[in-house]
């Protein structure tokens, strides 16, 4: 039953039986066949379709639930059973919020030398897809924003606290100061991350809170965009005070401090509420925690 109770678990997260399929690794045929098998045994329709997928029944939507932890448990169970063998290894998947990619290694390079057998593979999304891909199963961890906006039902680690610095050239508008407030901002040209993304919602609202508008003349989800603008010394950004300082940034450059007011954030690890707790995700945890501690 755990295999077609996966297979209505993909099917939920790509809405597309032949993209569920390919993420199963079997024939699309293969995977309508075993959910049809599982409507038969539980004897209730999961999924609304005809020739296309369309939605989940409320049968369906409850079964996800149990799918979901059912699937994640078997999945534990073999990662531990496996450690008992040969001791901790596999496949750590972390979802980072753009932001806080500078910061990731602190956490996933002692992990590794502890664990030499991990690996992992480190992906750059919004703190909502994160969440979301949380639920569904698509990675087995998160780094995001505790404090801003709701996190569900996570069990979560602050990592750091995130400080903004604004970068500029250092003969540009604002470039010579020692510091910077909020309001000022809106008097230079600013390139910011994409309104999708908590860091600039975060931005946005420290503004506003200041009393000026946000401004944004160049948009873009990615940071190294953000940054190659900034580069050409006729545009400025404002960077988490961990990034900037991280990044190798021209000599050129200037990371000047953010007042009026001295705004700060927790940046976290977060992961599924889940007991027992799988194995692999245990050890980020504890990792997580040896990091934090008071020294």
């Amino acid at each position: 039953m755990i295999d077609k109770l996966a297979y209505l678990v993909a099917v939920a997260r790509e809405r597309s039986f032949r993209r569920a399929a390919e993420a199963c690794g079997v024939a699309q045929p293969t995977l309508s066949a075993g959910i049809k098998q599982l409507e038969d045994e539980l004897g209730v329709m999961l999924v609304r379709r005809s020739s296309r997928f369309y939605g989940l029944t409320p049968e369906g939507e409850k079964v996800l639930d149990w799918a979901r932890r059912m699937v994640g448990d078997a999945a534990a169970m073999r990662q531990e059973l496996q450690a008992m063998r040969t001791g901790l290894s596999g496949h750590l998947r972390i979802a980072v919020i753009p932001t806080a990619l500078a910061t990731v290694p602190r956490l996933t390079g002692p992990c590794l030398l502890r664990h030499p057998a991990l690996q992992f593979t480190i992906l750059s999304h919004s703190s909502a897809t994160i969440l979301r891909m949380l639920e569904d199963m698509e990675v087995d961890a998160g780094i995001t924003y505790l404090d801003n906006e709701a996190v569900g039902r996570v069990q979560a680690v602050p990592l750091y606290t995130e400080r903004y610095r604004f970068v500029s050239a250092a003969d540009g508008a604002l470039g010579g100061r020692d510091s910077v407030t909020w309001a000022e901002l809106n008097q230079v040209r600013l390139c910011l991350l994409t309104p999708d993304m908590q860091n600039r919602r975060i931005m946005d609202r420290l503004m506003r809170g200041a009393g000026a508008e946000p401004r944004a003349a160049l948009e873009s989800n990615s940071q190294v965009t953000l940054l190659a603008h900034v580069l050409t010394g006729e545009w400025a950004t404002v960077l988490p005070e961990s990034l900037a300082e991280t990044l190798a940034l021209s000599p050129r450059l200037r990371r000047i401090p953010i007042t009026e007011p001295d705004a700060t954030h927790e940046i976290g690890l977060v992961l599924p509420h889940r007991e027992p707790m799988p194995v692999l995700a245990a050890a980020l945890l504890a990792e997580a925690r040896l990091l934090t501690r008071p020294r």
